[in-house]
């Protein structure tokens, strides 16, 4: 038996770059220092090949062997119970209610905003409000400490940002005049980090006979 035949795979994440689910996971494989083949697909045009791979047909997927994954959060837990170089999973419990309430009351109603017209019996405006309310909860933490959960980052900041973004981002002069000039400072950081920047880079579209995009630790 050869090395190359005991060599195994290369992991590979199905993705799709404006997904905040998606975001997340790169991040967590940004951090963990991982390298994996990133495979975009474009949501209308689904390839055969994804389609496969992920049960709920959604992206993130995690393909590593014989596993594979279909939620953002475990890709998130994978990656970084690989390697954890800056102590991400170690967070208080807080950080696990935050993102519960992010994945869970927030989400929902950020939808109810973003795409209103899906929703026609319910009112936009107060679906905002809702969506703001977590958005005070996030800037009255973030008053005491520069991350949700203490003087570092942690799961929980990786895991919410990416919506958060993709609140501000329906109206980000409306965002950026509201009172929670802390969220915005703490948001900010992220968005312009060099870490962000990578995980945003634009890919071709993953075809069959494509060579295959790197991306993690080697790849930058």
């Amino acid at each position: 038996m050869t090395r190359d035949m005991l060599k195994k795979p290369r992991p590979i994440l199905w993705s799709f770059r404006r997904c905040p689910y998606a975001m997340r996971a790169r991040m967590a494989v940004l951090s963990a220092g991982l390298e994996l083949e990133l495979r975009e697909i474009k949501l209308k045009e689904k390839p055969q090949a994804f389609l496969a791979a992920s049960p709920s047909a959604t992206v993130p997927n995690l393909q590593a062997g014989d596993l594979s994954l279909d939620e953002s959060l475990d890709i998130m837990f994978w990656a970084l119970g690989q390697n954890d170089p800056h102590g991400l999973l170690n967070m208080p419990d807080i950080g696990k209610t935050l993102i519960a309430q992010n994945d869970g009351p927030f989400k929902a109603a950020l939808d109810h905003t973003k795409y209103a017209v899906r929703y026609p019996d319910l009112d936009p405006q107060s679906e905002r409000r809702k969506a703001s309310d977590f958005i005070q909860l996030l800037n009255t933490r973030l008053t005491e400490n520069s991350f949700l959960t203490g003087d570092r980052p942690t799961l929980a900041d990786i895991a919410i940002f990416p919506f958060v973004r993709q609140f501000a981002h329906i109206d980000r002069s409306w965002f950026d005049a509201q009172p929670w000039p802390y969220v915005i400072l703490w948001l900010d950081g992220f968005l312009q980090s060099a870490e962000f920047q990578t995980a945003m880079t634009k890919i071709p579209t993953w075809e069959e006979d494509a060579p295959p995009y790197l991306f993690g630790q080697a790849s930058q």
